[in-house]
């Protein structure tokens, strides 16, 4: 098993980076929809219209999101991967640390890529006005 690490500075304020992890309105929009999403520990979410699914571990509000994570790539006998999102600001931008533990060895560059191509980094780019 793999652990992934992502970082992204994010030229908004940290409430709005927030909002586009936890709100499934606001993650419709960037892409991951469509979405079942809140800020409740025990929250069993959906992406994607249910591809991806998991629940919400850790939820401390603007600072960190823990998920475990299932995929419909992934056998169903696989303990989920669990991906945490670190929120920090830094002068009125957010930077936002991914870590994504438990990663099948043969998905993991697909996996990596798939964070920047559709999850951080449309989120980024709707966030920014991109």
């Amino acid at each position: 098993m793999k652990t992934l690490k992502q970082t992204y500075l994010i030229k908004v304020p940290i409430d709005k980076v927030w909002q586009a992890l936890v709100d499934a309105n606001i993650i419709d929009k960037w892409g991951g929809g469509p979405a079942k999403m809140d800020a409740l520990v025990g929250t069993k979410f959906s992406l994607w219209g249910g591809s991806v699914w998991g629940k919400n571990l850790e939820v401390v509000a603007r600072k960190k999101l823990v998920q475990d994570w299932y995929s419909e790539e992934e056998p169903k006998w696989r303990k989920p991967s669990k991906a945490t999102f670190t929120l920090q600001s830094e002068s009125g931008s957010t930077r936002l640390e991914l870590l994504h533990e438990n990663v099948p060895d043969e998905n993991a560059k697909a996996i990596d890529q798939g964070w920047k191509d559709y999850y951080l980094g449309p989120l980024k780019n709707y966030l920014e006005g991109n």
